[in-house]
């Protein structure tokens, strides 16, 4: 595939490449929320409820906190703490290794974490499912849950947790919820910020040189955090170049069509020749 040729030359080429993360590149590395992984791991639920993918059983008004927390513990817990170092994101590491590089992604799974990336090098703009907050934000505090989401799998039973297992905060006494931006309340905390601002000092840094922004799976959900931002710099800066890969959605404005890379397949095949193409 000469695209992808190409797009192994400009990552090489490059002084620096701010990757951009999104959901079609956790799904390209096996974590989808629908279809098969879905109805193994949410059987029960998709009886008792009508789910049909994970996304939109976010939003499922339970009845009771002892059902939304039996769900979420489960979507937690399959999608943040049940899963193995993912190939796909390594290999992507290891592409840009020698590189000045970071992340900035929408992703809340952790992968680039689990796969190695210099926890310096990334910022998760929507939250982490391994945290909770107050779900009114009384105070700025996020809180690690693996310990209470474990708890809450282990002793669930017939879809529900025991009232004593859902999570309260600590400093209102009001519901906590998962650190995920869904309304008005979601935490920029102390770290968030921190993770913020050297993005932006990366981007200073390399705004004149050959800077590459590689968005990866990336769709029109919210393409106002990395999307458009990213055909924005391109544009901006004489040097700058956009490679998208994301299958049935790789495409980029007319104003930067030539400086642009569009790769319409599966990334996870991309990558895998690229790594191929390597040895």
């Amino acid at each position: 595939m000469d695209a992808v040729k190409r797009l192994h030359d400009l990552i090489m080429e490059a002084d620096a490449v701010a990757i951009g993360g999104g959901s079609g590149l956790s799904a390209a590395a096996g974590y989808e929320y629908s279809g098969e992984r879905f109805q193994k791991n949410f059987a029960e639920f998709i009886d008792r409820y009508g789910m049909t993918d994970m996304y939109s059983a976010g939003f499922y008004p339970f009845p009771t906190m002892e059902e939304k927390w039996a769900y979420w513990s489960r979507h937690i817990y399959c999608n943040r703490y049940d899963q193995k170092q993912s190939r796909l994101y390594m290999d992507i590491r290891s592409l840009v290794d020698e590189k000045e590089y970071f992340v900035i992604t929408t992703n809340v799974d952790h992968q680039f974490w689990a796969a190695g990336f210099d926890e310096d090098r990334i910022f998760a703009v929507q939250g982490d499912y391994g945290q909770f907050q107050c779900a009114k934000a009384c105070h700025s505090r996020l809180y690690d849950n693996e310990r209470q989401v474990r708890e809450m799998i282990r002793q669930q039973h017939g879809l529900r947790i025991p009232a004593a297992l859902i999570p309260k905060c600590p400093v209102c006494g009001g519901n906590m919820e998962v650190h995920l931006r869904c309304d008005g309340y979601f935490i920029e905390d102390e770290a968030w910020h921190a993770a913020c601002g050297r993005y932006e000092q990366f981007i200073r840094r390399n705004s004149g040189k050959k800077l590459v922004f590689l968005e990866l799976g990336v769709g029109m959900n919210t393409p106002g955090i990395i999307k458009y931002p990213f055909w924005q710099m391109t544009a901006k800066y004489e040097h700058a170049f956009y490679i998208c890969v994301n299958k049935g959605q790789a495409w980029a404005p007319a104003e930067i069509r030539d400086k642009a890379l569009c790769v319409d397949t599966d990334i996870a095949e991309a990558v895998e020749q690229l790594m191929n193409d390597r040895t």
